[in-house]
């Protein structure tokens, strides 16, 4: 035991590599500015794109660069209304006349409240709608008895048969 392990040292903890002989990637140093005043320092690479803006470290607001340009603003689309989609597949003119249609369908007692405030069907548990007696009673199929002379055939166990019903899809 004693040869496999190593002593004075921690696994894992501690690299034994030394920066010696290891050439950084050259790096610039850009100063941002946030509203509030805050000052910091972001390390970037010689060659990479400084960006105009960067989050503030302290507070979280958007900081610019110090002597630098302010970024260009960009033109934002201006909102969609429902007016506006309308507009684009008809005329003003056109909707002035299905407007008059529709009020003089109105006007004339074409359309009563009773045709949107129908009942919905009555639904249960299960999500399916109740059947009427009627209906209920002429879907109820009763079996008929089995003749006096002749044996009746082997009845299925109580629970094969909602499982066989259910793999053949009735």
């Amino acid at each position: 035991m004693s040869e496999r392990a190593l002593r004075g040292t921690r696994l894992g903890a501690t690299s034994y590599e030394s920066d010696a002989g290891i050439d950084f990637a050259p790096r610039q140093d850009i100063e941002y500015v946030c509203p509030n005043e805050h000052r910091f320092i972001m390390p970037f690479s010689v060659e990479a794109d400084v960006p105009p803006t960067w989050e503030c470290k302290v507070c979280g607001a958007v900081a610019l660069l110090v002597d630098g340009a302010p970024p260009e603003e960009k033109a934002g689309k201006p909102a969609r209304t429902h007016w506006d989609m309308l507009l684009e597949r008809r005329t003003v003119a056109d909707l002035e006349e299905v407007l008059a249609e529709r009020l003089a369908v109105l006007r004339d007692g074409g359309i009563t409240g009773s045709e949107f405030n129908r009942p919905a069907p009555a639904r249960t548990i299960g999500g399916r709608a109740k059947k009427s007696a009627a209906a209920a009673k002429a879907s109820a199929v009763k079996t008929p008895a089995s003749p006096a002379g002749k044996p009746k055939a082997a009845t299925a166990r109580p629970g094969t048969t909602r499982k066989a019903a259910a793999h053949t899809g009735d």
